[in-house]
């Protein structure tokens, strides 16, 4: 049975104040492009996103353990079949780690088929004296600092949909055609992750991995069944674009109720998650999985009318935090949150983003991030939650399959002045496949300590 969500209907959000939305200067063309796309097929189902909210629900108990992660806005020029294989494939490596070593079966969440807005903490961009609309992702706009580039265009939206279709259409063919068989964890590993330390570690344990699977069939217990040949990856992304999350909002024809179809789980960021704005007030309706994003800024009290207007049934698996504090503030920020939510009973899944408030700029320029800052906040907010009674329940990470140079650290210890060599991010600096593998061990010790 579905929650009965009262006074709401999809488009009730339009009565709200709308944070953080384009400026579009057509608005006819706007008009027509949601109401073509609201007639379009959906990307996910409804009992897909009650699946990964059932799972999601065993995650508040500990139980299991979400790995969210990709890039931190997909560019349409990169949605390639290598790249999508790539990013899938460093997702899986991760979640075999955490769930081989860590011993907790893992929940895997892309930051894929969607991620395409961005927020930005101000409308305009001054590049010297000129000064444009600034560049709020592909749906959006076009990151050239040109005023051409820069004019939001309604068309966006469309390609985003069929963009997010294609790589929909070979994820579901990767994840369920044998190209996450745990039979080929070997194969997984990337020619430059292999040669390092790191890459070595996951050789080690795929071969074991490898022993166990063989050690099955030599006594004849079946090893072609679906646990071990495929896989399930759920998508998400943050529910920016209002219009389009709208247009792609669908009611159930199973078991009623309305689903945002875009994608399996939605999140709110930091910068609009307002308990009177549009966002919530869109969100709230949906029955998706959601996640908040909480800042070091936040309000205690505005967080618990903020859970209660998402989740006023206390409903396990529904909602997420993704607390972003820096490795300076998460031990004196989170153990309060934790204590008000478990004073309160409230079921939620407790995840980490250790990327976005550890963000600075080097000396060459280069927005980055450190690995070992990324990982101090990840110790601390495991420190946090076994002082506290409470579940480490998840991580949220930016990051890719290239080989790229955005942050700084690791096993190969990057420094600033290496960042240039291959800094591609269009946004935020992500960790590479190398970095996120190191991440994961790391990771896997500590689960297992919960």
């Amino acid at each position: 049975m579905s929650q009965v969500v009262t006074n709401w209907s999809k488009s009730s959000w339009k009565n709200f104040p709308a944070r953080q939305q384009p400026n579009w200067p057509d608005q006819a063309a706007l008009k027509a492009v949601l109401a073509e796309l609201a007639t379009l097929p959906p990307l996910v189902f409804a009992g897909e996103c009650r699946d990964l909210k059932n799972l999601l629900a065993k995650a508040v108990t500990g139980k299991a353990f979400m790995l969210q992660g990709g890039d931190c806005a997909e560019d349409f020029s990169r949605i390639t079949g290598p790249a999508i294989r790539e990013n899938l494939k460093v997702l899986l490596q991760m979640a075999i780690v955490l769930s081989y070593a860590g011993q907790v079966p893992v929940i895997k969440v892309g930051r894929m088929a969607g991620q395409f807005a961005k927020p930005r903490s101000a409308d305009l961009e001054k590049v010297g004296e000129a000064e444009l609309p600034s560049y709020r992702g592909d749906m959006v706009n076009r990151i050239e600092f040109t005023p051409e580039g820069r004019i939001p265009d309604p068309r966006n939206i469309m390609k985003g949909y069929n963009m997010a279709t294609a790589t929909m259409n070979l994820l579901r063919g990767f994840t369920g055609g044998g190209f996450g068989s745990l039979q080929r964890v070997q194969a997984w590993n990337q020619e430059f992750v292999a040669a390092s330390p790191m890459g070595r570690s996951y050789e080690r344990m795929a071969k074991r991995i490898e022993q166990a699977i063989q050690f099955m069939q030599t006594i004849g217990i079946p090893t072609d069944t679906a646990a071990l040949n495929q896989t399930t990856l759920y998508t998400s992304h943050e529910a920016l674009l209002l219009g389009y999350e709208e247009a792609m909002t669908r009611i159930d024809s199973t078991e009623g109720g309305w689903y945002d179809c875009s994608a399996h789980m939605l999140w709110i960021g930091e910068r609009t998650r307002q308990v009177d704005g549009a966002h919530v007030e869109f969100l709230r309706g949906v029955l998706n999985p959601l996640g908040v994003k909480i800042g070091p800024k936040y309000d205690l009290d505005d967080i618990r009318r903020l859970i209660e207007r998402l989740n006023p049934d206390n409903e396990p698996g529904r909602i997420t935090l993704i607390t972003r504090f820096g490795m300076n503030k998460v031990e004196k920020l989170l153990p309060p949150l934790l204590r008000a939510m478990k004073a309160e009973g409230r079921h939620i899944v407790w995840s980490c983003d250790p990327m976005h408030a550890n963000t600075y700029t080097a000396d060459t320029g280069h927005k980055t991030r450190n690995f070992n800052d990324i990982l101090s906040e990840i110790t601390c907010f495991f420190e946090a939650h076994w002082s506290e009674g409470t579940y480490p329940g998840g991580l949220h990470f930016e990051m890719t399959g290239e080989n790229v140079t955005e942050c700084t650290g690791g096993a190969r210890n990057i420094d600033a002045q290496q960042l240039a060599s291959n800094y591609l991010t269009s946004c935020d600096p992500r960790l590479n496949a190398e970095q996120s593998l190191e991440v994961a061990f790391q990771v896997a010790e500590m689960i297992r300590n919960v």
